[in-house]
């Protein structure tokens, strides 16, 4: 098999200060959701962020992940980041609210192979599942061979959790996927939407008050 031009793993990104984790943690920055990556230089210092559909950068990659993905963009390739995951760590002081993205870059030529790839990686990946990325000459060869269709089996853990460390988004939430139907003004499935998420919240209700517990 010739040689496939593609690059995919996981990789950390940090923000700048805490009070950078309100865009994380907002519905402009949905697990599962398709990101941008921009390398900017300043200062003599050369970065990789995270940046949403929005224009907003969510964090910026370590130095390794940075030069691997400045290589890509200097072969011209497309690079495409995935949210996987938010948390917040309280250590250094004053608590740093960092992530994982599924980090991919490809050949535009390949567009047609790696697009529909991508689209069923964010789907698991919203559903808090994580396909493997990190794909050997098998697997592409498998990718190549079923571009429509193919998926690997393996699946990469969330990193341990150490002391002092929350997750709090690995999955698209409801209130996100709500959110996301009102920007595509699909009306009708917003306000069914809704209407059944509060009808889950009244039976929940009535069982707590039931129970004696509200």
């Amino acid at each position: 098999m010739a040689d496939f031009p593609y690059y995919g793993t996981y990789a950390r990104f940090d923000t700048l200060e805490k009070k950078d984790g309100a865009v994380l943690m907002n519905a402009d920055s949905i697990v599962g959701d398709r990101y941008e990556i921009e390398i900017t230089r300043e200062d003599g210092v050369r970065r990789a962020w995270l940046v949403n559909r929005f224009g907003a950068r969510l964090g910026f990659f370590d130095e390794t992940t940075t030069h691997e993905l400045s290589l890509c963009e200097a072969k011209g390739w497309t690079l495409v980041g995935v949210l996987s995951f938010v948390a917040f760590s309280e250590m250094p002081e004053p608590g740093v609210y960092w992530g994982q993205a599924a980090v991919i870059a490809y050949d535009p030529l390949q567009s047609d192979t790696v697009n529909p790839f991508i689209e069923r990686a964010r789907k698991l990946i919203g559903e808090g599942v994580r396909p493997q990325l990190s794909l050997g000459p098998g697997a592409l060869e498998q990718l190549q061979a079923a571009p429509d269709s193919w998926m690997p089996t393996e699946r990469v853990p969330f990193p341990p959790r150490e002391k002092g460390t929350v997750l709090l988004k690995s999955r698209e939430k409801i209130s996100e996927k709500l959110i996301e139907q009102g920007r595509q003004k699909n009306i009708g499935c917003y306000i069914v939407s809704w209407i059944f998420l509060l009808a889950v919240v009244a039976m929940l209700m009535f069982g707590l008050k039931s129970c004696g517990l509200f």
